[in-house]
């Protein structure tokens, strides 16, 4: 993401997962895991919106943690069809949580599945602080239920994962989503959009 990126990996549960850290340069008020699209369409950590997402997280005091699901650059494994995508986020938010500092899990796409999933296993005791879900795959993954300070963001003009897919799954949450008007699937034009509703979102909290 920038030169003070520092790139690590860590034991899963298919093999080493790769991994980029970022560290804001004053005090670390909490810590965000970022899920990246789709392993069989392209996606990786460093997707545009997985990079704006984690800047967001970073701005507002966030230690920042992207990494390659199982298959993907140094990432041992192959794809397991989402389960074992979910076991690779659980081993990445055990892997750099801090017990002293607030979690949040973010996603984009396939990776707000794995976030609502990942975000769903965890104990009451260890709940994630938030979540940050963009444009999550409501149509073909099934995306967990999530608490009621979620922030879901979606493009108005997504054609991967269709606007009312997604909405279809918050209503019976009673769930508010944010919708950017014109904007497709992968934000094109409107990422320092995106960025602010972020920033927005986690510095109210």
């Amino acid at each position: 993401m920038n030169s003070q990126t520092q790139r690590t990996s860590i034991a899963g549960p298919a093999g080493a997962l790769q991994c980029a850290l970022d560290a804001p340069a004053d005090a670390v008020r909490g810590v965000m895991v970022v899920c990246h699209p789709h392993p069989l369409h392209g996606g990786t950590m460093d997707n545009k919106v997985v990079q704006t997402v984690a800047r967001a997280g970073l701005q507002c005091g966030l230690r920042t943690v992207r990494f390659n699901f199982r298959g993907i650059g140094e990432s041992a494994g192959t794809w397991d069809e989402g389960r074992g995508e979910v076991d690779d986020a659980m081993a990445v938010v055990a892997a750099f949580r801090d017990p002293a500092l607030p979690l949040w899990i973010a996603g984009f796409s396939f990776g707000g599945y794995v976030a609502s999933q990942a975000a769903a296993r965890l104990p009451q005791a260890e709940r994630a602080a938030g979540l940050v879900l963009v444009g999550p795959a409501t149509r073909n993954f099934p995306v967990a239920q999530v608490p009621d300070d979620t922030l879901v963001i979606h493009g108005e003009a997504d054609d991967v994962v269709p606007l009312q897919a997604t909405l279809d799954w918050a209503r019976p949450q009673s769930l508010p989503v944010v919708v950017v008007p014109g904007v497709g699937h992968f934000f094109h034009g409107q990422l320092p959009v995106l960025k602010s509703l972020v920033v927005r979102h986690l510095g109210g909290r």
